[in-house]
This record gives structure tokens, C-alpha cells and sequence, in this order.
């Protein structure tokens, strides 16, 4: 017999005080000490009104690393009356870890400093919270433990920041005799990506004084065989779309092309995200009779940019899953894009909103870009 898994709490932990688009480049710096010519460009697009960044905004010097905005989220369950000395299994899933060893979950577990525990790392991009999510959901259903502590988390802002990039463009300058800027796909996301971090405590028994969300089913795919990378870094794209990973440069060949900068394929992404992250899986679900589209009471979408948002419904609708707009929740214009964080920060300002009715159905959406995956969960409040 396999066990119900229920989400009972959900916490979020965003690093200093929102930051306002005007303030955006002197926190992050700007590049080789001239202002972004995409900036306000991408910010009108993207509809982020507000993020937060893991930078002291007087200083400049870093506030928290990824490890200890993991653990700030997962400290809140104190607060919330739940013993995080009692946590069996943490799985901890972000785009890029502090270190590349040892993995993010074991820092996190050492920054809490908490009993001995399971702890388990999960690697990808938006998709890695879900995953790590996805564990603690099958490790509590097969009976293996009675609760356990998922988060994404992410630090963006440290591969984002201008003095990054500044042997770049100097080198393009005095070198290749290229302007003095980085490339678009690589400027398009400092003015996207935010830092944060969000968890979710599991239990094999609902709440007994408050609401739950019961896990119906977690759903995800990839569609890695059938298209090239989109968002990717550590790595160079080549002309025929394959990788050359960062192993294959020199040291110094590191800082002369930001080869550990994020980097996006904005044409690929457009022409490819909704017809792979939306409209094929959902159709399958559909088929599927997993979704009842009149049945679904709240619909939680992570898109990476309010450009997408119109896109996402006519998507949805051509795979014949019709969720009106006003069913959606998104805090993405006041808490930014969180990458792997984004869908628990959404679901942590929902549930503890008080607005949730017990019987509702909660339908999220994860995409991913790295190379195109995607993931849907329904829960229900019990």
C-alpha cells in the first residue's frame, strides 16, 4: 500500500530588501563602467517590477551564499512550530551550487547543523527544485520515511555581477577589435534572474489545526533527444549546437570569454518553449485524463518573463487545457525570476495567504530551458 505524501508547511527566504529596476546596475555593476543598452529594453518585456540579490547594496560585498539562503528558508519551519533537528531526508535542488563539490544539499545540511540526515542533491536548472521535490515525495510514498524538506534555491547574482565580465571586453576590445560589450545572450539574463530561496516540509499526515496540500501526481519530461541546448553555462556553444565544456579551456581562456557565465538562446527559446514545455506535455496529460481543466481552481505558471505569460494561455489552449488568467497566481513581478526557487516562493506566498479553501485544486507549471523539460503538479487542499 503506498503512503498519501502532504506538503504541511512552506517557507521562503528572499536575501535584504527589494530591489527596484533603477537600482538594478549599481548593485550589480556595470560592465567595463558603461550603463546596459538592453536593460530597459528586457525589464519592459520582462514585467519585473521588483527581485532581491544576495548583495550588501552600500558595499557591494556579498550578504549570503547559496548554502545560507537555503538554510535561511528551511530555519523558517521553526517558526512555524515544526523541529527541523527532526528532518529524515533533505533534497535540496539549485542551478549552481556554491562549489562544484561537494554537492549543494551536504553545505546545506551543514549550514543548519542539524542531526545526522539523508541528504541528496539535484542538478538542472528551474527543474532541479522539482526534482528534488519529487524525491522527498517517492522516498515518504514508498515508506521509506515519514517526512522530508525539499528547496530550490539560487545565488544568480554572483555570475551576474559587471566586474565579471570585465576581462571579456577587454580583451574583445584589444584583441578581436569587437565593441567593448558582452553579447546579448549573455546580458539578457542579468537583467532576468534574482536570488532566493524556497522548501517545502513533507509529512506522511496532513496538518490537523490547519491546511495541507496533498501530492495527487508530479509529472515531468525531457525533450534533451529531440532539440539542441538553450541555457546553458560553464560551457561554449558551438555552430552545431553541441557543447565544449569549460574542462576543455585553458584558465585563462575562463575569464577572456565568461565561459562560467549564464548564457541564453533567446531565438531557440522563442521559436521552441511553448510547443515543448506546454503544449506537448499537456496535450499528453490531457490524453492522459489527468487534468480536469474546469476542476483546477489555481493555476501556479512559471514563466521567466511576463512576455511569456499570453503565450503560456495560448499554448494551454491548444493542447485544449483552458485555464482562464483569472485562476492564475504569480508573484513574479515583486519576487523576480528565481529560477528553481520561483515555484516555491509562489506556492509559499499562496498557502500562507490564508486563501486556499480545502477540496481546491492547485495545478503548477515548471519549465526549463537548459535543453528543453518540463514538469506539472497537482495538489489538492486537504
Amino acid at each position: 500500500m503506498t503512503q498519501q505524501v502532504y506538503i504541511t508547511n512552506i517557507a521562503a527566504f528572499l536575501p535584504n530588501e527589494p530591489v527596484p529596476n533603477e537600482a538594478m546596475e549599481s548593485i550589480l555593476g556595470r560592465i567595463d563602467d558603461k550603463p546596459s543598452r538592453a536593460r530597459k529594453l528586457i525589464l519592459r518585456s520582462n514585467k519585473i517590477n521588483f527581485r532581491y540579490y544576495a548583495i550588501d547594496p552600500q558595499t557591494g560585498q556579498t550578504t549570503h551564499n547559496n548554502a545560507q539562503l537555503t538554510a535561511g528558508a528551511i530555519r523558517k519551519f521553526s517558526r512555524q512550530g515544526r523541529d527541523i533537528n527532526t528532518i529524515e531526508l533533505l533534497a535540496c535542488g539549485t542551478t549552481l551550487p556554491d562549489q562544484l563539490i561537494p554537492n549543494h544539499a551536504l553545505m546545506v545540511h551543514g549550514e543548519l547543523g542539524i542531526p545526522p540526515c539523508e541528504a541528496v542533491a539535484t542538478a538542472g536548472v528551474c527543474l532541479s527544485g522539482t526534482m528534488s521535490l519529487k524525491y522527498g515525495y517517492m522516498a515518504i510514498r514508498s515508506g521509506l520515511n515519514h517526512n522530508a524538506v525539499a528547496t530550490g534555491s539560487e545565488n544568480a547574482s554572483s555570475v551576474m555581477r559587471g566586474r565579471n565580465f570585465h576581462d571579456e571586453v577587454r580583451f574583445s576590445a584589444e584583441e578581436l577589435g569587437n565593441h567593448r560589450e558582452i553579447a546579448f545572450e549573455k546580458d539578457f539574463l542579468r537583467w532576468m534572474l534574482s536570488d532566493g530561496a524556497g522548501a517545502v516540509w513533507m509529512s506522511d499526515t496532513p496538518n490537523t489545526n490547519k491546511n495541507s496540500l496533498r501530492i495527487d501526481w508530479i509529472y515531468q519530461k525531457s525533450y534533451a533527444a529531440e532539440l539542441e541546448t538553450c541555457m546553458y553555462a560553464g560551457a561554449e556553444k558551438l555552430a552545431n549546437g553541441s557543447l565544449l565544456g569549460w574542462r576543455e579551456y585553458l584558465p585563462h581562456d575562463w575569464l577572456r570569454h565568461s565561459i562560467f557565465s549564464i548564457r541564453q538562446d533567446v531565438k531557440l527559446l522563442n521559436e521552441k518553449i511553448i510547443e515543448y514545455t506546454v503544449t506537448r506535455p499537456l496535450r499528453e496529460l490531457m490524453e492522459q485524463g489527468k487534468i480536469d481543466p474546469p476542476g483546477v481552481d489555481w493555476f501556479l505558471p512559471h514563466y521567466s518573463s511576463g512576455y511569456f505569460r499570453d503565450r503560456v494561455y495560448e499554448g494551454m489552449r491548444a493542447a485544449g487545457c483552458d485555464i482562464p488568467q483569472k485562476k492564475w497566481f504569480t508573484n513574479l513581478s515583486s519576487k523576480g525570476n528565481t529560477g528553481s526557487a520561483s515555484i516555491y516562493i509562489m506556492l509559499e506566498e499562496l498557502f500562507n495567504s490564508k486563501r486556499l479553501k480545502k477540496g481546491e485544486t492547485l495545478l503548477l507549471y515548471i519549465p526549463e530551458s537548459g535543453r528543453f523539460s518540463t514538469a506539472f503538479i497537482q495538489l489538492t487542499v486537504v
